[in-house]
């Protein structure tokens, strides 16, 4: 079980990494399935994961305050609108451009709802 947590976790991290370039895959939930599989499989990666200079300290915030810093949230919706506005440009069906629009606006109002950390 410990090794199959290990998996997932490291899974999960990827994810979570790509999610900080992609704008339709979210990072904080994937750091944070990060944090707990590695919490109970592996003690080691969990305490080099919280150690992390970039990571440990996002996931902190986000575990203990529900906060995400000023930085974190303008480089994630500046990202998000610069990836999603190139999409509708390449896109033709109206309706794929819509749910683009659609998609970016409600991520973007999602993590503009967090406290944000002073």
């Amino acid at each position: 079980m410990k090794n199959l947590l290990i998996i997932l976790g490291a899974v999960s991290l990827g994810l979570g990494v790509a999610g900080m370039f992609l704008p339709v895959l979210p990072t904080t939930p994937f750091l944070l399935l990060t944090a707990w599989c590695w919490m109970k499989g592996s003690p080691r990666l969990h305490g080099w994961l919280m150690a992390h200079p970039k990571l440990g300290p996002y996931i902190r915030d986000f575990q203990e305050h529900k906060c995400i810093s000023r930085r974190v949230k303008a480089v994630s919706v500046a990202t998000l609108w610069l990836t999603i506005v190139l999409s509708i440009i390449l896109v033709q069906p109206m309706w794929l451009r819509a749910l683009l629009a659609a998609i970016a606006t409600g991520v973007t109002v999602h993590i503009l709802s967090f406290k944000t950390k002073e």
